[in-house]
């Protein structure tokens, strides 16, 4: 990073991603949410969320799933399709010093059609 740009460089991007971000401790506690991530979870309290523990606003099997990506590092992919709109769900472990420290998850909208290509 150039020493010219201002510290809040690194973070300002996350606020207008088009993606929703959220990030958790291996305590399960929410450490990050961006603001797509806060608009999507406000009927839970948004960005009040931050600091609370993650299943408390989880299904017993999500919480399972969570559990699985800490223990194995495995990431959970999957899409769905709510209210007419399509999302990639990507869940993934995050690390420090080479051990899991807690997961990302990272929700997008995506096409129904795309196209898929191979490469190689």
């Amino acid at each position: 990073m150039s020493d010219t740009q201002p510290e809040n460089t690194v973070t300002a991007w996350q606020d207008e991603f088009s993606a929703s971000i959220t990030v958790i401790d291996r305590d399960f506690t929410i450490l990050f949410m961006n603001e797509k991530s806060a608009t999507g979870f406000a009927k839970w309290g948004g960005m009040t969320l931050l600091g609370k523990d993650v299943r408390h606003c989880h299904q017993e099997r999500s919480v399972r799933i969570i559990e699985h990506i800490l223990e194995t590092g495995e990431p959970n992919i999957y899409t769905i399709e709510k209210n007419g709109v399509k999302k990639l769900i990507y869940q993934a472990p995050w690390r420090e010093n080479g051990q899991i420290a807690g997961v990302v998850e990272l929700s997008m909208e995506i096409p129904f059609e795309m196209p898929h290509h191979v490469r190689g």
